[in-house]
């Protein structure tokens, strides 16, 4: 079995440290994907695309809420700052966005520049980890799983540029889940649910990615609410879950 090319690992220990670090997935806060163990935290909102012909243009979550009379902050909900959950799929603001930010995956452009930044913050950028969850391939028995709270990965080994690599099969796209350095120096996670991305690591990582080019992040705490309703300056959507 591989992903990307790359076998999956037999041995999962270089994953324990996350198992043991990371909060309930049901308390529905940063700390429950990224290990709270860091220095600085940081939010990366996956784009909405706008066509414009064969080119997609990447359309900021500021944008859009700034077009909708909502407030951008670090905690904004995508459900929130349009006004609707059915904008997460099955609808669109055209001519403002016409795709929606991508859930559970991390798109290749914002992978390429997020890998960019954290390479300087590793001394093993060349030797890193990526999680992809088990539900994404058929499980086989002797391939062990990184059992997390509420979530299994498969885990693969490689440099960090495989961090915008297609670990799905064509023509589905799916980016890793997880990807850590050997040396924990940060740790960045993209769960199915969600579509925005949270990274880990010390303050000067944390602040180059905050001024990265290309880039909306946003610095979060790891006690941040990560949930379709956690955007609290926002109205929550009327066709919210019940």
């Amino acid at each position: 079995m591989q992903f990307a090319g790359r076998p999956v690992e037999i041995d999962v220990s270089a994953g324990a440290w996350i198992a043991e670090a990371v909060r309930p997935l049901g308390e529905h806060v940063v700390g429950g994907l990224v290990p709270p163990v860091f220095a600085a935290y940081a939010r990366v909102f996956h784009p909405a695309a706008r066509y414009d012909g064969l080119v997609d243009v990447d359309v900021a979550w500021a944008e859009v809420a700034a077009a909708n009379g909502t407030r951008a902050h670090p905690a904004m909900e995508w459900g929130s700052i349009t006004g609707a959950m059915e904008f997460f799929e099955a609808a669109d603001q055209s001519p403002l966005w016409d795709g929606a930010p991508a859930r559970g995956h991390l798109p290749e452009t914002v992978a390429h520049r997020l890998a960019g930044v954290l390479a300087r913050h590793t001394t093993t950028p060349a030797d890193c980890l990526f999680g992809v969850w088990s539900g994404f391939a058929e499980l086989v028995a002797d391939h062990p799983t990184l059992a997390l709270p509420g979530r299994e990965h498969w885990l693969v080994r490689g440099p960090i540029g495989l961090a915008a690599a297609n670990l799905a099969r064509e023509p589905a796209e799916q980016s890793a889940n997880l990807w850590w350095p050997a040396d924990r120096a940060w740790f960045v996670a993209t769960d199915i649910d969600l579509v925005t991305t949270y990274v880990g690591g010390s303050r000067a990582c944390v602040d180059e990615l905050l001024a990265a080019e290309g880039l909306e992040a946003a610095e979060v705490l790891p006690t941040q609410r990560i949930n379709w309703d956690a955007d609290t300056l926002n109205p929550l959507p009327l066709d919210g879950p019940a």
